[in-house]
């Protein structure tokens, strides 16, 4: 039997420290939405995306994928997803060809040399390819790590303030490449200060009040 593609959070209650941020929290999200998680400053937004993607563990309640516990998916499970936190995730010695080349084989991404310098001239990187991460803007860093979201083919997206340090025209082209994930049966979760188009209107949206 083909398990329906969808994450569901079950009755989920986190702490930090002492301090409860959420509980009893249930939803789902399924193929073709975008879920926008709101709150203020310090309300679990990130701690609920880390939960999401198994990076930390509730305190009670659980996530599944496809009906089934995301701890006995494994590795399985992680490979069907894109998490992208506030830190980029790269490696500053490195080139941006080669963190993405890097981050698509350990994504198992069959993708050429074209491919990738396509991915970071369409993210705003041309003529930036080759030099080390360290000596880009935090603007250019931050496109270095969502270039991969443009060869990227998982079903998942989770992606935390995708838009912070981007330009008027990176955050258009960013938009562009969520929303063609969405409409291509893809799901995204994802937390933004920022008023952009790709969260207005009728989405899904999920409040944390704590």
């Amino acid at each position: 039997m083909i398990r329906p593609m969808s994450l569901q959070a079950h009755e989920l209650s986190c702490r930090r420290g002492d301090r409860l941020l959420f509980e009893n929290l249930s939803f789902q999200i399924n193929p073709g939405e975008l879920l926008l998680v709101e709150g203020h400053n310090g309300c679990g937004k990130t701690t609920l995306l880390k939960t999401l993607v198994s990076l930390r563990q509730p305190d009670s309640g659980y996530v599944s994928w496809q009906q089934q516990a995301i701890g006995q998916w494994g590795d399985e499970y992680r490979a069907q997803l894109l998490w992208l936190g506030h830190l980029n995730g790269i490696k500053l010695d490195l080139s941006a060809i080669e963190n993405l080349t890097i981050a698509c084989a350990l994504q198992g991404l069959q993708v050429s040399g074209q491919d990738v310098m396509q991915a970071l001239d369409r993210m705003g990187l041309y003529g930036y390819e080759e030099l080390p991460v360290r000596f880009l803007s935090q603007g250019q860093k931050r496109r270095t790590a969502l270039a991969f979201l443009v060869l990227n083919q998982t079903p998942l997206w989770v992606l935390d303030e995708p838009f912070t340090a981007l330009d008027v025209k990176a955050v258009d082209f960013l938009q562009g490449v969520i929303g063609q994930h969405v409409e291509q049966g893809g799901m995204v979760i994802l937390t933004t200060h920022q008023q952009v188009d790709l969260t207005s209107g009728s989405i899904n949206r999920l409040r944390l009040a704590a």
